[in-house]
């Protein structure tokens, strides 16, 4: 199974003197609806199924639930097949994603905005003591071994890490953890929190936001549009989160401090 491949997320290289080192791995992964082939994405082979419907929930190219999602009989780490209705205005050109851009090949502006639905006002409420401490929560062994891989957590409101995946792109990471709730029948994610191990970019803004999920924290820093579209979706956007510290740059009214 694509999802069974995680042994598979670093290998070992041989540099200069003479030294292995593990290097994070980088591979295509083909997506296909219907037996159309619809995205190609760079990826860290491990739960391809939970990356596949995640990247096409995220999209917003789902029209009804997943029916079925498994690696095909031909490529079976490199092509995964979804069985779910997609949108009518679903596009016939297909996507191409690398592991550092998810928004790459698209056709058109209006096409990097996907409709989310409101976020619930002002719950959960959280202390500014348990985001700043998310990070330390993330379990990271592939990072460990590499250093080259980003990770996403989904937490409870008690802090509880519930799903970590690691990928070499922070939007395939999202897409899987987003990905495997789908599958799990737990969108949206009123009452959870996601964490990232990098900076905060849009498209995570954007994925939390069509995944249901209120509050997103990141170790590193947001952009201006990431804190705009946070702003405008009615998310508590945190970033800094590091040594016992957090900066909250939208959604303060989930955030308790004591």
């Amino acid at each position: 199974m694509a999802g069974d491949t995680t042994i598979r997320m670093h290998a070992p290289v041989v540099r200069d003197g003479g030294i292995a080192d593990r290097v994070a791995v980088e591979e295509p992964l083909e997506i296909r609806v219907g037996g159309r082939a619809l995205a190609v994405t760079m990826r860290t082979p491990g739960h391809d199924e939970e990356l596949a419907v995640g990247f096409l929930h995220g999209e917003g190219l789902l029209a009804g639930p997943v029916a079925a999602v498994g690696p095909t009989a031909d490529f079976v780490n490199n092509v995964v097949e979804v069985d779910a209705p997609l949108r009518p205005d679903a596009p016939e050109r297909r996507f191409y994603t690398t592991s550092s851009c998810g928004v790459c090949g698209k056709g058109a502006l209006e096409e990097v905005a996907v409709h989310a639905e409101p976020l619930p006002a002002g719950r959960p409420v959280v202390d500014r003591a348990l985001l700043a401490g998310l990070p330390d929560r993330l379990r990271q062994p592939g990072f460990d071994v590499t250093g080259g891989l980003h990770a996403t957590g989904l937490f409870d409101v008690a802090g509880t890490l519930l799903c970590v995946r690691e990928d070499v792109g922070r939007h395939n990471a999202m897409d899987k953890v987003i990905g495997r709730a789908l599958l799990d029948g737990a969108l949206p994610l009123h009452d959870r929190l996601l964490c990232v191990s990098g900076r905060l970019s849009f498209e995570l803004v954007q994925k939390a936001a069509v995944g249901g999920c209120p509050v997103l924290v990141g170790v590193g820093a947001p952009s201006s549009l990431a804190v705009e579209l946070a702003g405008d979706r009615g998310m508590t956007l945190a970033g800094f989160a590091r040594r016992g510290r957090v900066n909250v740059y939208t959604g303060a009214e989930r955030v308790r401090d004591r």
